[in-house]
């Protein structure tokens, strides 16, 4: 069944297996906002302090422009924190994992495949970790008649490798062209 667990313990687990051994998971990315986006932000933050120079004391204005700074890194930075990881026996797509044994279809969905997932296709009851900086992903369907999530639809912007991976232990991957 899929579950949501405390971020902070699901990543420490990434690292351990039910064994016990410590292995560097097959497969790991991390949803990081583009470059652009920080330089975007940037200009935007300039732009404040360049108008309240003019208008409030020198200080206020430092004062002003430090806060919108730190908001702005705080900001990106939390919204490209989701990870990806793939471990022997979890798939974690953000806070979410499910057991390997569950998986179903494994689809690596193109650009367009993915809008059409993400929108008119899309399920009321399915996972979404998806970010608007990155087309492609993968759907992957969830066998577990105890969950009712009929599938997963993750953003990736490696979704071919992503796809290869959870299917490598007998799911059964498509490539959508």
């Amino acid at each position: 069944m899929a579950t949501k667990s405390n971020r902070g313990a699901a990543l420490r687990s990434l690292d351990k297996h039910s064994d016990g051994e410590r292995d560097r998971p097959p497969y790991s990315e991390r949803l990081r906002v583009p470059i652009r986006w920080w330089v975007q932000w940037s200009v935007m933050v300039a732009s404040f302090w360049l108008a309240m120079i003019v208008v409030v004391p020198e200080r206020l204005a430092w004062i002003v422009t430090a806060v919108l700074t730190a908001t702005m890194a705080t900001l990106l930075s939390s919204y490209g924190s989701p990870r990806i990881v793939v471990t022997a026996r979890w798939p974690y797509a953000g806070q979410a994992r499910i057991e390997r044994r569950h998986l179903g279809r494994i689809t690596a969905l193109d650009a367009s495949e993915m809008r059409s997932w993400a929108g008119p296709k899309a399920s009321a009851c399915a996972y979404l970790l998806l970010r608007p900086y990155i087309s492609t992903g993968v759907r992957i369907d969830i066998n577990d008649p105890q969950d009712p999530t009929p599938y997963w639809l993750v953003s990736s912007r490696r979704a071919s490798a992503l796809a290869a991976v959870l299917g490598s232990d007998g799911g059964r991957v498509q490539q959508h062209p």
